[in-house]
């Protein structure tokens, strides 16, 4: 599915829809680079969810954890240095217990993540527009390459 955006907000709203939908055991993973819109993105699927907390990117803290009738797991794993550092972490508790995970980065650590995930890819395309973004969602695990 591509959705396209043409501000901050519009690609919060994906988000908050997608986040809407998510349910227990539920595994999302961002890909694109700094600045695409992750975060912002990250926000609205947590405000999809119920969370009210503000959220941040987790760079230096790996995962932040938000307590919700649905947990969220938001990992940024952009400073590991692959699978072997998510593992270590204790990954596997996370993607297969009770709550939604949300990886930012994910194209960085691919073999560790399961199967079943949903892969978003964000990409800017400054010929229509600093704020212009698409937004692919797909099951396929080589959107980033």
């Amino acid at each position: 599915m591509l959705y396209e955006t043409f501000s901050p907000d519009q690609t919060e709203k994906i988000g908050f829809e997608m986040g809407q939908k998510a349910k227990s055991g539920d595994i999302y993973c961002l890909v694109g680079e700094l600045g695409v819109g992750k975060t912002a993105f990250t926000q609205g699927f947590a405000r999809g969810l119920g969370i009210a907390e503000s959220i941040g990117s987790p760079t230096f803290t790996i995962i932040n954890e938000y307590d919700n009738a649905l947990p969220l797991y938001h990992f940024d794993v952009y400073r590991l240095g692959g699978a072997d550092e998510l593992y270590e972490i204790g990954c596997d508790e996370y993607f297969f217990g009770d709550g939604v995970c949300l990886v930012e980065w994910a194209d960085s650590v691919r073999e560790s993540i399961p199967k079943h995930a949903v892969w978003i890819k964000i990409q800017k395309k400054l010929e229509k527009g600093d704020d212009y973004r698409i937004i692919e969602v797909t099951e396929d695990a080589h959107i980033g390459d």
